[in-house]
C-alpha cells in the first residue's frame, strides 16, 4: 500500500431505478431508494478513493458501516455520494460519507475498510468451504 493521508474525497453519481428500491432489494415494500442500495454506493464511492493508491494484489473490504437513511428518495432522482477518507491506522481506513439526492441529504455513514491481500483473502475464504 502506498502512502494514504485523510482528505482523500471520492464522488459517486447515479440515479434511482426500479432496481434499486426497497420492493426490489427486499428490505421493504416501497418504490424508494433501499437502504442496502444507499450501503452498496457509500462503500463504492469509499474504496474507490483508495483504489489507486493500492498496489498490485491489494484491495479494500468494507468491516464496519454505521449508517443513518433520514429521507426517501423516488425512482426517477438522481444521487450523490460523497466519501471523505478521515482516518488511516496501519491498514485500517475510516471514511465519512454522505449521500443527497436532487432535494437534499438523504443520508450518512461511518464506514470502516482494511487493506488487504487478495489472494490471501480469497483463499481464507474459499477455505471455509471445507469446513463446512
Amino acid at each position: 500500500m502506498k502512502e494514504i493521508a485523510p482528505g482523500l474525497r471520492f464522488t459517486v453519481e447515479a440515479a434511482v431505478g426500479e432496481g434499486d428500491t426497497a420492493l426490489a432489494l427486499g428490505s421493504g415494500t416501497l418504490r424508494v431508494l433501499a437502504t442496502p442500495r444507499m450501503a452498496a454506493l457509500m462503500e463504492e464511492a469509499a474504496w474507490r478513493s483508495v483504489a489507486p493508491y493500492l498496489e498490485e494484489g491489494e484491495s479494500s473490504v468494507g468491516t464496519a458501516l454505521h449508517l443513518k437513511h433520514v429521507s426517501a428518495t423516488p425512482v426517477g432522482m438522481k444521487l450523490r455520494v460523497e466519501s471523505e477518507l478521515t482516518g488511516v491506522d496501519g491498514r485500517r481506513l475510516t471514511f465519512a460519507v454522505k449521500a443527497f439526492d436532487e432535494a437534499g441529504p438523504i443520508g450518512e455513514a461511518t464506514h470502516e475498510r482494511v487493506v488487504i491481500k487478495e489472494a490471501r483473502f480469497m483463499e481464507k475464504a474459499e477455505g471455509k468451504k471445507a469446513v463446512s
